[in-house]
């Protein structure tokens, strides 16, 4: 029998934290990263995923409508506490260090983003912005492809998902990503955690006298062993960085930090790193959520280009977020919203910053939902092929117009 890289490392070792260093695969992996991996033109991306369907109307507010006040009696922002961008649109009130990061010309807004035929399920409209195939059912990611794809040097690190498990959108055919939940000193093989731990597993691996014999038992001994003897070295590697930036103590500033911090070690050669924030599926009582939420991710956010900025990295580091889906133009009778459609994307770093795309209408809806107007994948083939100067050809199906964000 025989199986897939992408459907052993599910199904064998479904999202597993690997280790790299030591002398076995991984830290040879490592040890072949160039030493001028933090150089100026080599460029990081940071995916940030705000899991759940974030609502777009109450984050860039169209404030100057009298529609949007009209569908939302209870949820929608008064114009005077909107952060103003326009005579039209605003940001939520809790995200003003990130206004302040727009007013500085740092951060690209691109309305009404999606796709056609949208479809309204968590599950599959997650599985839909992950893949890139609205259409089809893709086996792999499209940082996965991109990894596949990329002719960047292969390393253990090169993408890198700072999550509790391996996210689809970094599934691919003939690269490793690991998945590092908390901090650099939490990193090992997630059997470690299990009764017996990895010590047990190795004993029972190598055992003559068991029942049955697997032709996948030494291979996940050997990533076994790897990790043991390359558990001490991520930290070891990171140790030398030091932070000055406040960030605030939440779920996504941990996250952030600990991206930083990766991105800002040379020996890592890190290119592409998710991050998730949420969860943002609020159906009741949408406001307190939501706000508390927003002013997390942009606190979050502007700590993470200081720190970067301290270290001289911002000039290097884009970072892209998305939702599943948006939600829908009017409020619910329990003060929150239900499964939408399009929504904005924040493209923040070294871009050309502004308002990309058509405002998506109030009064033309698509079954009560915002029509997207911008292609997601529009988005996606611009940071791949003008931020991190790869073909887009093979990672995205088909051909999809550059967005003029980026220099």
């Amino acid at each position: 029998m025989t199986i897939a890289r992408k459907q052993f490392l599910l199904g064998t070792i479904s999202g597993l934290a690997l280790i790299g260093g030591g002398q076995g695969v991984f830290g040879r992996a490592l040890a072949q990263t160039p030493a001028d991996a933090a150089g100026a033109a080599n460029r990081v991306l940071v995916v940030l995923n705000l899991q759940g369907g974030n609502d777009g109307l109450n984050t860039l507010v169209p404030y100057g409508d009298p529609v949007y006040q009209r569908m939302r009696p209870d949820l929608g922002l008064a114009p005077h506490d909107v952060l103003t961008i326009d005579a039209t649109v605003g940001l939520n009130p809790s995200m003003r260090a990130l206004k302040a990061m727009y007013d500085r010309g740092r951060v690209a807004v691109i309305q009404g983003a999606g796709y056609p035929n949208p479809d309204h399920s968590h599950f599959r409209s997650t599985e839909i912005w992950q893949t890139a195939d609205p259409v089809g059912y893709d086996a792999t990611g499209w940082l996965g492809r991109l990894l596949d794809r990329a002719d960047w040097p292969k390393n253990l690190f090169t993408g890198v998902a700072v999550s509790p498990v391996l996210p689809e959108l970094f599934i691919a055919e003939h690269h490793d990503v690991p998945a590092i939940d908390g901090g650099a000193r939490d990193f090992r093989l997630a059997i470690d955690g299990t009764r017996g731990g990895a010590q047990d597993f190795a004993a029972q691996s190598d055992a003559t006298d068991l029942p049955f014999r697997s032709p996948f038992l030494p291979t996940i001994a050997a990533v076994q062993r790897d990790t043991q003897r390359g558990s001490e070295e991520l930290p070891k590697l990171v140790a030398g960085y030091k932070t000055t930036a406040s960030y605030p103590v939440t779920g996504i500033g941990r996250s952030l930090a600990l991206a930083a911090q990766i991105i800002g070690t040379p020996a890592l050669g890190t290119r592409v790193i998710y991050v998730a924030h949420g969860s943002f599926d609020t159906h009741v009582s949408q406001k307190a959520t939501q706000d508390r939420l927003l002013g997390q991710l942009s606190d979050a956010l502007a700590a993470f280009y200081d720190d970067l900025a301290a270290h001289g990295n911002d000039r290097r580091v884009l970072t892209m977020t998305f939702s599943e889906f948006g939600r829908r133009v009017a409020e619910n009778a329990s003060r929150g919203t239900d499964h939408g459609e399009a929504g904005p994307m924040f493209v923040i770093g070294p871009v050309k910053g502004g308002l990309y795309g058509t405002p998506p209408s109030l009064e033309q809806l698509h079954e009560g939902n915002l029509a997207y107007g911008t292609d997601f994948r529009s988005v996606y083939a611009t940071i791949i092929e003008r931020w991190l100067g790869r073909p887009a050809s093979g990672v995205l199906a088909g051909d999809w117009p550059a967005l003029p964000i980026l220099g």
